[in-house]
C-alpha cells in the first residue's frame, strides 16, 4: 500500500513561510534600527568635536582680546548680543 501525505503538510509550509518572513522584517528592523543608532552616535561625536574647536576659538579670541583693550570690550558686546538673543529664544 502506497503512503499518501496528509493535507497538513501545505498548512506547515505555509505557516514556515509566515515565520521566515516575520525573522526577516524583524531582521531588517534590527539592522535599520542598529545603523540608525551608529549615525546618531557619530552625529553626537562630530557635534561635540565642533563645540570643542568653538570653544578653542572663543578661548584664544579672550586671550587675544586681554592683549588689546579694544577688542575686549567688543567681544563683551558680541557676549552680550548673544546671551540676550538666546534668553530670548528660550522664552519663545
Amino acid at each position: 500500500m502506497a503512503f499518501t501525505p496528509s493535507k497538513d503538510y501545505k498548512r506547515i509550509e505555509r505557516e514556515q513561510r509566515k515565520r521566515d518572513k516575520r525573522r526577516a522584517r524583524e531582521e531588517a528592523k534590527a539592522e535599520k534600527l542598529a545603523a540608525e543608532k551608529a549615525a546618531a552616535e557619530l552625529a553626537a561625536e562630530e557635534t561635540a568635536k565642533q563645540a570643542a574647536a568653538e570653544r578653542e576659538a572663543q578661548l584664544e579670541a579672550e586671550l587675544e582680546a586681554e592683549q588689546d583693550p579694544q577688542r575686549k570690550q567688543a567681544l563683551r558686546d558680541t557676549y552680550k548680543r548673544d546671551f540676550e538673543a538666546k534668553k530670548l529664544t528660550d522664552l519663545k
